[in-house]
């Protein structure tokens, strides 16, 4: 039980400085009993507010310096909330010290509150309703096909509706049916709540949980087999996998992080997911030197950068901002490193294409951003992208509907934010003929998707692709 608690406030931590969804963090965590681990954890933050009040009136870290808010969280929950600290070890004992006094501060929030029960205790920001999003399943095309995955839950006994005709379509799911996503043919649709962490192609790598809007980068950066491509900000690594699925794990992925724990356990997914192609540095980005011949044959660069992550839809990641997160100077810090490091990305000599993308929703973070950028590299321009896509940038600057936005209410996908920069030709032209400049986007959105492009295989990046359809016009 000691360990319980150890692994519970370490996600505490880790959710707090927006290293990953809760749930994400619980299932990684390879503690043996999952379900008493995520459910310690939602309830610990269920009453976070509540347990701050009491620990701090009861002097309980002053008392007691080795323990740590997260810690304390913890132990205090399942002592007045929930089993009781039934093992535990030294911190029981700890906790059982001060147990008259933690009783007497519960009882007088109670009085203070006017409440008789505990759940009475939780104001309605800790007690929020959980917004309901589709379970997004990208097909790890590396182990298996779309195909193979379809039949695979037919016989599970799902039932496969076809391909989605439009995102409103994806809301109506309900029971055990399933669709192809309108917009990601590897991209396969279930109801809210569908819960495969326990199935055994999530446990195999043959299938993803990835939400539709962070599946975008990728799909968008649309590297050909064989490119050589950076992924500048990569763990957790799910864009990484995904780029080596569309590189048909032929060429190099050159993934970059500062945070070590993070990139041990992208480490662990990409061998999961069977990516091969990946070569990961431990190392700041923005120390990269553009001109290191490692890089020159680098075209295709992916920019997911820590941000607010104000966007993301996930009740019990709501309850873990400690309202920093809309702070303006906090704003201001975070988009001055992501000017910095589009910036730095921008700055490769041979790069033809940018996918910059976030998780956030303020437009400091992204408008303003993809605003700097083009001021400051005339070199490069905004692609058209998607243009049945409804929801488009904020219109801040001219060609700012070039980019993507997401949100719950129109695409029910988290809160996103994307934008594709491409090199301009000599003369201003686009550097790829089946690119579109977003100066054209009013006249050629028709809200028609054209089919997908498959990538084509090369064993360069210096080799132009044959004319085709394409799914960035």
């Amino acid at each position: 039980m000691a360990q319980l608690y150890q692994t519970a406030a370490g996600i505490l931590e880790r959710a707090q400085r927006q290293q990953g969804a809760v749930k994400s963090l619980v299932y990684n965590s390879k503690y043996t009993n999952v379900k008493q681990l995520y459910a310690l954890v939602c309830e610990t933050l269920r009453y976070s507010g509540v347990l701050q009040e009491i620990i701090s009136s009861a002097n309980l870290l002053k008392e007691e310096r080795k323990l740590k808010m997260s810690l304390a969280k913890v132990l205090v929950y399942d002592f007045l909330f929930g089993k009781g600290l039934k093992c535990g070890g030294g911190w029981k004992v700890t906790l059982q010290k001060h147990r008259a006094r933690l009783q007497a501060e519960l009882a007088r929030l109670k009085i203070k509150r006017k409440v008789s029960r505990n759940e009475d205790l939780l104001t309605p920001v800790e007690g929020a309703t959980e917004v309901l999003l589709p379970r997004y399943v990208r097909v790890n095309t590396l182990k298996t096909s779309t195909e193979d995955v379809i039949d695979y839950f037919k016989r599970q006994n799902y039932t496969y509706l076809g391909r989605a005709s439009s995102v409103q379509e994806l809301g109506r799911l309900s029971g055990k049916q399933f669709l192809t996503d309108c917009h990601l043919r590897e991209l396969l649709v279930f109801p809210p709540r569908t819960d495969f962490h326990q199935d055994f192609l999530y446990k195999s790598g043959h299938i993803i949980l990835q939400d539709k809007a962070s599946s975008l980068p990728a799909f968008l950066l649309d590297p050909p087999s064989g490119c050589h491509v950076i992924d500048a900000c990569a763990a957790p690594g799910n864009k990484t996998s995904h780029l080596a699925a569309i590189l048909n794990n032929v060429g190099k992925i050159f993934a970059f992080d500062l945070d070590t724990k993070r990139l041990a356990t992208m480490s662990t997914l990409l061998l999961r997911a069977g990516v091969t192609c990946h070569e990961l540095a431990n190392q700041d980005f923005l120390q990269v030197e553009p001109s290191d011949p490692r890089y020159s044959n680098v075209r295709h660069i992916l920019l997911d950068p820590s941000c607010s992550g104000s966007g993301i839809v996930d009740r019990l990641n709501q309850l873990t901002d400690d309202m920093k997160s809309s702070c303006e100077e906090r704003l201001q810090s975070l988009a001055a490193f992501q000017k910095r490091m589009l910036g730095h990305v921008l700055s490769f000599p041979k790069v033809q294409r940018v996918v910059y993308s976030t998780c956030s929703l303020h437009q400091q973070e992204n408008e303003d951003v993809v605003q700097d950028a083009l001021e400051r590299n005339a070199a490069f321009r905004l692609m058209n992208v998607l243009p049945s896509w409804t929801q488009r940038g904020l219109d801040t600057f001219c060609g700012a509907r070039c980019c993507l936005r997401a949100s719950p209410a129109e695409t029910l996908t988290n809160g996103f934010f994307v934008a594709v920069f491409e090199r301009k030709r000599e003369g201003g032209e686009c550097s790829e003929t089946f690119s579109s400049s977003c100066n054209s986007f009013d006249a050629e959105d028709t809200g028609v998707e054209r089919e997908p492009v498959l990538a084509a295989v090369s064993t360069s990046c210096k080799k132009k692709r044959k004319k085709k359809k394409s799914k960035l016009e």
